[in-house]
């Protein structure tokens, strides 16, 4: 009776002593990273995708950047922009009766939309009447919600819009691919500066850290192209030229020099010349003699004919006889 409790009692002592050999003998494996720096610096779209962010938080936090723009989760927990980034710009010629006033009213519409002046050049030209009159050139940055609200406003303050020309760029699908490369980017860095730690000797330590400084390099050109096409896509810019309307100058034409023309002989022209020539000879023969005879003859006829008869009748006297 007595070797049947001593057995009872150590079959619990033998189960902890099994239980502990297994444990014992179970592999305390960690999982490592099997990748080396050249596999990293080769592969960055591999690792990226391992360390995605899974929330729109976590992307704009890596990034740095707040565009404002609304996100929605897909499927593979992608992130998909659902407003469109455009960038708008306009170039405007205005012709104005006062390059003063109409300089004021742009500034105010300026104030007015929000926006800005990115740069002005004013500048004053002589015209033909020897007065000088101003003209400028003006870039102006409005909210792109102003936009078409400025151009209407613009044109109102011209004579006349000689030339407007806008156009819109749509980079909603550069920004989003830029986006993704930061996030691979950024991932790849991570993972390379925990290589950097387990770094076993100051060769690999420096290879390691030149990988990282073009990584930081390609982060920090990707972050300066986001910023500006956010900030090209939240502001419009429009090139504003104004031009005084110039009075009319009547300048005279000089009279053309008649070209001289070579004489030709024309037998024929010369004949003709000829015969009229004496035609009007001779008619002016007989309008001598009509006048001669109608007009001249019988105012003298009469005296000269008592005078002649006179002398005659003188000449036929006899003469006495002595």
């Amino acid at each position: 009776m007595k070797s049947k409790y001593t057995l009872l009692a150590i079959l619990p002592l033998l189960g902890v002593l099994v239980l502990n050999a297994c444990g014992a003998g179970a592999p305390a494996v960690a999982e490592q990273n099997l990748y080396t720096i050249d596999e990293v610096a080769e592969a960055p779209q591999e690792l990226a995708v391992v360390e995605a962010p899974a929330a729109p938080e976590a992307a704009d936090a890596a990034s740095g950047i707040d565009d404002g723009s609304v996100y929605e989760t897909g499927t593979e927990g992608n992130l998909a922009l659902t407003t469109h980034l455009i960038i708008k710009s306009a170039e405007m010629r205005l012709l104005v009766e006062d390059s003063n006033v109409a300089i004021d009213r742009l500034t105010q519409i300026v104030g007015d939309t929000g926006g800005y002046i990115i740069s002005s050049q004013v500048w004053n030209q002589p015209h033909l009447d020897g007065i000088n009159y101003k003209y400028a050139t003006i870039t102006i940055g409005v909210p792109v919600d102003q936009f078409e609200r400025a151009l209407n406003r613009l044109r109102g303050i011209a004579l006349q819009v000689v030339n407007e020309n806008a156009s819109g760029e749509d980079v909603t699908d550069q920004y989003v691919d830029l986006q993704s490369q930061l996030t691979n980017l950024e991932a790849t860095r991570d993972r390379i500066k925990t290589f950097l730690e387990q770094a076993q000797n100051v060769d690999e330590a420096l290879r390691i850290n030149q990988e990282l400084s073009e990584i930081e390099r390609q982060i920090e050109e990707i972050k300066g192209r986001l910023n500006y096409l956010q900030d090209r896509s939240s502001f419009s810019t429009i090139l504003v030229n104004i031009d005084p309307q110039l009075p009319e100058i009547l300048i005279p034409t000089a009279t053309p020099t008649p070209t001289p023309v070579p004489d030709v002989w024309k037998p024929n022209e010369t004949a003709g010349n000829a015969w009229k020539s004496l035609v009007n000879a001779y008619q002016n023969i007989i309008d001598l003699l009509i006048w001669f005879v109608i007009g001249v003859l019988p105012v003298f006829a009469p005296p000269v004919i008592i005078i002649w008869a006179i002398l005659k009748w003188i000449m036929k006297k006899p003469n006495k006889p002595s």
